[in-house]
C-alpha cells in the first residue's frame, strides 16, 4: 500500500481542519493510501517535517494557507528525492489553489489531493537559497495584499488597494531599479515588482492564460508597475491591473527564466507574503519543473 504523510498546520483556517479531516482521511483510504498524520507547532516546522518524510512517503498532502504550502516545497527542495505533493487550502488568499486549478473548497481539495495525478511545478529561487512558490515581490500594494483580511477585499474589491495607495501616495515606497531579465535590461522608477509562477497574486492581480502564464514552462511572470505622478494615475493603474492590462503606460509585462534587481539603496521584499528581508540586489531564478504537483484541470 502507498503511503501519504497528512501535514496539517492546526492554526491556519482558525482550526478548519477540522471539518475535512475525517473525510480526507476516507478520501486516502479509497485511494488507496495508509495515511500518517502530523501537524506543525510552529514556524519552520513544516519544511523540516518535508525535508525528513520525503524519502518515506509517496505523497505528502499539507493542510494550511499558501505560507504552509510555501513552506512544505523548501523543505521538499532540500532533498533529492521529492515524493508527490498535494495541497488542502486553509487561508484567506489562496492564490495558489486557484492557480493550481484546486479551488477554495477544501472538501473537494481533499478529493483531487487522494486521487488526482501530478504535474511537475516551477520553484523559484532567491539569491541561491530561499526559495518562494507563487511570488516575490517588493513596494505598493504588498500590505494591503497580505494583511487585509479576506472579508475586507472582497467588500472593497479593487477600492481596497486604490484607497491604501491613495492613502499613503505622499510617502509611497518607490525605487529607481535597474532590471536584467532575459533579453534585456531596464532602468526606471518603479512603486512594485512581483516575479511571479501563478495566475493569481494577492488577491487582486489575475494572469489569464492568454497572457502566457504556465506553472511548468521554466520562466517567470514579471510584473512591473511605474511610479504614478498623482491620485488619478495611481487609480488608472490599479484599474488596469484589475482588469488583466499590463501593457499599459504604467504597467508591464515580462517572460524571463531570471531575473536581477539592482537598487540604490536596501529594499524590503516579500517572499509568498513572508518577509523576504531588504537587499540592495535580487537574483530570482526559476527551478522549472521541480515539484510533481497534484493539480485540478485548470491547473495543467
Amino acid at each position: 500500500m502507498k503511503k501519504l504523510l497528512l501535514l496539517i498546520n492546526p492554526n491556519a483556517g482558525k482550526g478548519g481542519f477540522k471539518s475535512v479531516l475525517g473525510d480526507a482521511l476516507m478520501n486516502f483510504h479509497r485511494a488507496g493510501f495508509s495515511t500518517t498524520v502530523a501537524f506543525t507547532d510552529k514556524r519552520g516546522d513544516a519544511p523540516r517535517i518535508a525535508a525528513e518524510a520525503a524519502g518515506e512517503y509517496d505523497r505528502i498532502v499539507c493542510v494550511g494557507g499558501d505560507g504552509t504550502l510555501s513552506e512544505t516545497i523548501s523543505g521538499l527542495m532540500r532533498v533529492e528525492r521529492r515524493p508527490e505533493l498535494g495541497y488542502i487550502p486553509m487561508g484567506t488568499t489562496n492564490d495558489c489553489a486557484t492557480s493550481l486549478g484546486i479551488g477554495h473548497d477544501p472538501q473537494a481539495a481533499s478529493r483531487i489531493a487522494a486521487a488526482g495525478s501530478p504535474g511537475m511545478l516551477d520553484v523559484g529561487r532567491m539569491n541561491g537559497e530561499r526559495y518562494f512558490t507563487y511570488v516575490a515581490a517588493f513596494g505598493a500594494f504588498t500590505e494591503v495584499s497580505y494583511q487585509t483580511p479576506q472579508d475586507q477585499k472582497n467588500a472593497l474589491g479593487k477600492f481596497a488597494y486604490f484607497l491604501d495607495g491613495v492613502g499613503r501616495l505622499p510617502n509611497l515606497t518607490h525605487c529607481w531599479t535597474k532590471v536584467e531579465y532575459d533579453g534585456g535590461v531596464l532602468e526606471d522608477d518603479f512603486i512594485f515588482a512581483g516575479v511571479t509562477n501563478s495566475r493569481s497574486v494577492a488577491g487582486f492581480i489575475h494572469l489569464k492564460e492568454d497572457a502566457g502564464v504556465s506553472l511548468s514552462d521554466g520562466l517567470f511572470e514579471i510584473i512591473l508597475i511605474r511610479t504614478p505622478e498623482s491620485a488619478i494615475q495611481l487609480g488608472a493603474t490599479v484599474t488596469d491591473l484589475l482588469a488583466n492590462k499590463f501593457e499599459s503606460e504604467y504597467t508591464m509585462l515580462l517572460h524571463s527564466s531570471r531575473v536581477r534587481f539592482i537598487f540604490n539603496e536596501p529594499v524590503s521584499w516579500t517572499l509568498d507574503g513572508e518577509d523576504g528581508g531588504s537587499h540592495r540586489e535580487v537574483l530570482c531564478e526559476n527551478i522549472p519543473r521541480a515539484i510533481p504537483m497534484i493539480m485540478g484541470g485548470a491547473g495543467k
